[in-house]
C-alpha cells in the first residue's frame, strides 16, 4: 500500500501529528498485531496531545507568568508555611474558574506568594483558559501610558476578556485617584464573569485603608474579596533559604 498520498493529504489537513505517528507505525512489526481500532487510537491519542502541547505553549507565551517554571505539582505545603494541601486539591480542577470566582494569597514578603499564584495561573493554561499576569505596579503605568496614546479602551478589553487575571503586589504604595478608577473599572468589567487573582503583603481586612476613598474602595472589595477564596501564607522568607550560586 502507498501511504505517501495520504501523507500528504495528512499534512495539508496540518494533522501532522498524526502522520509522523502513522510513519512510525510503518516501521514497526509489532503495530502490525495491533486492530485497526487500536492503531487509530495512537493517531488519534497523538494528533491530540500534540494540539493540547501547542496551545498550552502559546496560552503560557500570552500569560507572561512571572514564574514561567511554577506549577502544583512544585508547591511546598511545609507546616509552617500554613499552605494547606486541601485548598490547593479544590483549586486545581479550576472549577473557581468557571464559577467566576477569585482568589487571594496574602503573607509577608518572600514567603512565595507570587510562585503560588503563577502554579495557579499555570494550571488555568492546562485547563485551557486565557491568563495574564500583571504586577500592580506596572499594571498603573500601562494603563497611565494606554490613556496618553488612546489605547485605553482597547487595553481594558484586553483584561476584560481574560479568564484568569493575575495581579501581584496589590497595595505596594498608596493609590492615586486615577489609579483606584482604573483599577474599579477592571474589576467591574470582571465581576460574576471572569476570575482574578490578587496577591499583597496587606492582609484584605487591610485594604480599604489602602485604597483611600471609601466609596471607591467599597465598590473594589466588593467586586474581589466576597467571592474568593483565600490563602494565608507564613513563614520566614524562601529568599532567605536561597543559597547563593
Amino acid at each position: 500500500m502507498l501511504i505517501e498520498p495520504t501523507l500528504e493529504k495528512l499534512y495539508a489537513m496540518r494533522l501532522g501529528a498524526m502522520a509522523e505517528t502513522w510513519k512510525e507505525q510503518s516501521r514497526d512489526p509489532e503495530m502490525a498485531q495491533l486492530s485497526f481500532d487500536e492503531r487509530l487510537g495512537f493517531l488519534v491519542d497523538a494528533e491530540h496531545l500534540a494540539r493540547y502541547n501547542r496551545k498550552l505553549k502559546r496560552l503560557l507565551g500570552q500569560a507572561k507568568l512571572r514564574d514561567r517554571q511554577a506549577c502544583i505539582e512544585d508547591l511546598d505545603y511545609e507546616e509552617r508555611r500554613g499552605l494547606q494541601r486541601a485548598m490547593i486539591r479544590q483549586l486545581t480542577p479550576c472549577g473557581w474558574v468557571d464559577d467566576h470566582l477569585n482568589v487571594i494569597v496574602h503573607g509577608a514578603t518572600g514567603v512565595g506568594k507570587t510562585f503560588v499564584a503563577c502554579a495557579l495561573g499555570h494550571q488555568a493554561c492546562r485547563k485551557g483558559y486565557r491568563v495574564l499576569y500583571r504586577r500592580v505596579p506596572r499594571l498603573f503605568d500601562e494603563l497611565k501610558f494606554a490613556r496618553a496614546d488612546g489605547t485605553m479602551v482597547k487595553l481594558l478589553s484586553k483584561f476584560a476578556r481574560t479568564d484568569v487575571l493575575v495581579l501581584d503586589d496589590w497595595g505596594l504604595a498608596a493609590m492615586k485617584e486615577s489609579q483606584r478608577l482604573d483599577m474599579l473599572e477592571i474589576l467591574e468589567d470582571r465581576d460574576g464573569a471572569r476570575s482574578t487573582i490578587v496577591t499583597s503583603q496587606l492582609p484584605p481586612d487591610k485594604w480599604h485603608d489602602h485604597i483611600g476613598d471609601p466609596t471607591v474602595a467599597d465598590a473594589i472589595l466588593d467586586r474581589i474579596v466576597h467571592r474568593a477564596h483565600t490563602l494565608k501564607l507564613r513563614g520566614p522568607s524562601r529568599r532567605r533559604q536561597r543559597k547563593p550560586t
